[in-house]
């Protein structure tokens, strides 16, 4: 284990390999949904749904691999949700593009953030987000993995009237939500290592034993990646009329994982006494490569994971965390009953914890300043409303940049902030 803590740093960040271990196991029980969802999402264009599960299983562990071995960032990434849902019923069921053509998008998006990564200008930009904005942003995507886990388990449900409203709280789901939280919340104070696994596996094994959900066993046959290994049309992603989906995809890629490794770093403590986010460079080079390669194998845009939060919250602080998730996922080509037997309940679980950690950025928001806090407030607000990343940060920044040109302190901006804004008016117009 010696040559794991040299390579990586572990002691150098106080942390030991077995926080590292533990902390991936965490992060990974909170994002393997996407190992079903994804499937789901993207077989509704077209796609075979075994082709897509092996696909998103590879582009996770690839894109968690170069980012923990390269970046050596705490960070776990996997195909995104949303840009999934874009990719399939915008694209595909929307625009009536092949499925073909649209994974030809997705990575010549891919292959525009990468060279956006190189040039330095995609860090360039992450790192002159004002520093309210940041937290605006962290406490929006606590929000926004507080919404994603209610909903998940069945706590928050739509409401003809007032949009949402409440679940049936007296399910034995909800009840099991209720039970996992509460394990987490109590171990956490208790300093007791593991706390969300712990609370995480505690309801769902319950679950299983009173049939809350079905366990489907421990191993599987793994599906062919025939169907879509190398399907995509480049050429077709390269018309006139794709060019806008391209772009779109760019778009909400960057805005998602901008958000994304900015609030994980305040967790991870990769923020500098200036702001400003310390080697970003190389973790926002390996979320590129893992799209390109996602792109490949036959899946929608791969992306870096808010999930990561409950990995860091159990300590991870090395790339030692993202390696685990990534090995953690290849397992899952065996072992995909077993994944995808954890309940939707007991993973919300952890995602609401993890998101009431993230909250704590509001503290240290500028509250004197209304041209700081308001826009910061909004883009957070946003993010859960919108069930959308990438809408809180552009129209953050849009309203950022309009309130201190117009109140005379436009010194306060620089560059960066006003082609995000500029970027983002023009996305919502065209």
């Amino acid at each position: 284990m010696e040559w794991l803590d040299r390579y990586f740093g572990i002691s150098d960040k106080g942390s030991s390999v077995r926080t590292e271990i533990l902390a991936g196991v965490a992060t990974f029980l909170t994002m393997a949904y996407i190992i079903a969802v994804n499937p789901g999402i993207l077989s509704g264009g077209g796609l075979d749904f075994g082709a897509v599960f092996v696909a998103t299983i590879l582009a996770a562990a690839v894109g968690c691999l170069i980012m923990g071995f390269w970046a050596k960032w705490p960070v776990a990434m996997a195909p995104g949700m949303g840009l999934n849902a874009f990719f399939t019923f915008g694209v595909v069921l929307g625009m009536k593009q092949p499925w073909e053509v649209a994974l030809g998008a997705v990575f010549v998006s891919g292959v525009l953030f990468l060279i956006l990564s190189l040039t330095g200008l995609r860090e360039w930009v992450i790192n002159s987000i004002p520093k309210s904005l940041k937290l605006g942003i962290g406490a929006g995507i606590g929000l926004f993995l507080a919404i994603i886990g209610l909903k998940n388990a069945g706590v928050m449900v739509d409401h003809p009237a007032t949009l949402v409203g409440l679940g049936d709280i007296g399910s034995l789901p909800v009840l099991l939500f209720g039970l996992g939280f509460c394990v987490m919340v109590v171990l956490d104070r208790q300093k007791v290592p593991g706390g969300i696994i712990i609370g995480i596996l505690i309801a769902s094994i319950i679950g299983w034993i009173l049939g809350a959900t079905e366990f489907q066993g421990v191993v599987g046959a793994v599906p062919s990646l025939e169907p879509t290994l190398l399907k995509l049309d480049i050429s077709g992603a390269l018309t006139a009329a794709m060019i806008g989906i391209v772009f779109a995809f760019l778009f909400v890629d960057f805005f998602d994982t901008a958000g994304t490794l900015t609030s994980v770093a305040n967790l991870a403590g990769k923020v500098d006494a200036n702001g400003k986010v310390e080697g970003i460079g190389r973790a926002v080079v390996s979320d590129s490569i893992a799209t390109i390669a996602g792109a490949l194998f036959g899946t929608s845009n791969t992306t870096s994971y808010i999930e990561s939060g409950a990995g860091i919250k159990e300590g991870g602080r090395t790339g030692l965390t993202a390696v685990t998730v990534g090995v953690l996922f290849l397992l899952c080509l065996v072992f995909a009953p077993l994944a995808k037997s954890i309940p939707g309940y007991a993973t919300g679980a952890a995602l609401v914890f993890v998101a009431t950690h993230f909250m704590r950025n509001l503290l240290d928001i500028d509250w004197e300043d209304a041209t700081e806090y308001a826009p910061a407030i909004l883009a957070a607000v946003l993010m859960p409303l919108t069930f959308s990343i990438a809408n809180g940060i552009a129209i953050g920044f849009i309203v950022y940049a309009i309130v201190k040109t117009a109140s005379g302190r436009v010194s306060d901006t620089n560059p960066a902030v006003l082609l995000v804004a500029v970027l983002g008016v023009l996305h919502y117009v065209f």
